[in-house]
């Protein structure tokens, strides 16, 4: 931390040093200042009422134009230096320090303590080896088909067929918060250590009324021109109508840059995921699985402002019950677009779902394939563009999204649309050990 109380008497003693040779108490404008602008007296004046006010750039300005038409001021310059510490401006403040150093009026006193600012200065901005950062979200959304009823809203349940009466409109409110915490390793590694907690609830049903608790581990490393990750996480999610379910995840992944506007980049993750089978729920652990999926894209730079992504995957699910096996093929396309006003990205996913084994609680004479197409929108945007006032330094993040679904299989229950809409609000905070 900075030494404020010795910053307070550099402030003090130079304040008291031009303020006895001001004789007004009027208030300086800035037209006096265009007129006068090699007015020590009056340049002086309008800097302490620029401060008093908070307005750090107009005094620092104001300040550095003295010192340089009174370059062997030594006030000027402590004046100067105090301001730019206040202001946390350690580049310029180091520069005053050189300068004071230098000056041949510069007393033993000075000297200490610029020198003790000076230590203060570089300690603060020696990398630190842990960093930490702490985040906050809260989100909204609006699903047309909360539960994938089927176009025709009949389903088949044992080989019969039913009019599903489960409500398709619902609305989702969810918040969460994070710590993270970053340690360097070298010059070109990190591993990262983090915690989130979440929580949702629905409007009309209760399948995603729901807290999540999670902690996730990462290793990120540079080999070469790759750059690689390696994470582990484990995960707990408390439904408040259903069973707790237990999870834990591991992946590697990478990248490696060809040529100048080119990213190639792979993954492979592998889940182990449990049901809490308890008495109220005792097929609860009939979706234990073991997952497998493989991912491989490409990342392309038209210009500084569009960028596309295309990406195939695979995947595979092995569970307890085995007709609730399957394997999933992907192919997706992304359109990134950082414009002026926003940045939008528009993307295009299709997937084939095959199972392996007819699924009896629904349909015994077939077994399940599907293909479904989704299509999403986001959008995202700072607070401050909207509002400065709240947001002056554009730290809150807006995001819009938009994506609809369309499922056809070859079993009525899967046939399905469904559209949502979600707005959400994040904020990140840095903090200093």
């Amino acid at each position: 931390m900075y030494n404020f109380k010795k910053l307070s008497v550099i402030l003090l003693v130079s304040s008291l040093f031009f303020t006895k040779a001001i004789s007004s108490e009027k208030n300086i404008t800035y037209m006096q200042i265009l007129q006068k602008p090699n007015d020590l007296e009056l340049n002086i004046k309008y800097a302490q009422q620029q401060g008093k006010m908070g307005n750090f750039k107009q005094t620092i300005s104001t300040l550095e134009r003295l010192n340089m038409v009174y370059p062997d001021n030594i006030e000027i310059k402590m004046y100067l230096l105090s301001v730019l510490v206040q202001a946390d401006s350690p580049d310029k403040a180091l520069t005053i320090i050189d300068e004071i150093k230098k000056n041949e009026d510069a007393t033993e006193d000075d000297l200490l303590t610029v020198a003790d600012i000076e230590k203060e200065l570089e300690d603060r901005a020696r990398p630190k080896l842990w960093s930490f950062v702490a985040g906050v979200n809260w989100g909204l959304s609006q699903s047309n088909n909360v539960n994938n009823i089927s176009k025709t809203r009949l389903a088949l349940t044992s080989d019969k067929i039913d009019v599903s009466t489960s409500p398709m409109h619902d609305r989702t409110y969810s918040a969460s918060t994070d710590l993270s915490a970053v340690r360097r390793i070298g010059e070109d590694s990190s591993f990262l250590m983090s915690a989130s907690v979440s929580d949702s609830r629905q409007v009309i049903e209760t399948g995603d009324d729901v807290e999540g608790y999670s902690f996730t581990t990462a290793y990120d490393t540079t080999i070469g021109n790759q750059g690689i990750s390696i994470f582990a996480m484990a995960s707990k999610s408390d439904y408040i109508d259903d069973a707790d379910s237990y999870s834990s995840m591991f992946g590697l992944s990478g990248f490696f840059p060809s040529g100048d506007r080119s990213t190639y980049n792979y993954s492979y993750n592998y889940s182990d995921s449990k049901g809490n089978h308890n008495s109220s729920d005792t097929t609860a652990n009939e979706t234990n699985a073991i997952g497998h999926s493989f991912n491989i894209g490409h990342d392309y730079a038209l210009s500084e402002i569009a960028s596309t992504s295309t990406g195939l995957g695979y995947s595979i699910s092995e569970n307890k019950v085995g007709m609730n096996d399957y394997e999933t093929f992907e192919f997706n396309i992304r359109l990134n677009l950082n414009l002026p006003f926003a940045y939008v990205s528009i993307g295009d996913a299709i997937s084939f779902n095959d199972y392996f084994e007819p699924d009896t609680s629904v349909y015994s004479k077939k077994i399940r394939t599907d293909i479904s197409n989704t299509f999403d929108v986001i959008v995202l945007k700072p607070l401050g563009d909207f509002l400065p006032l709240l947001d002056p330094n554009k730290l809150i993040n807006l995001s819009f999204s938009y994506d609809k679904t369309v499922s056809e299989a070859n079993i009525i229950n899967f046939d399905y649309e469904a559209e949502s809409v979600a707005f959400g609000i994040s904020r990140s905070f840095n903090l200093r050990p």
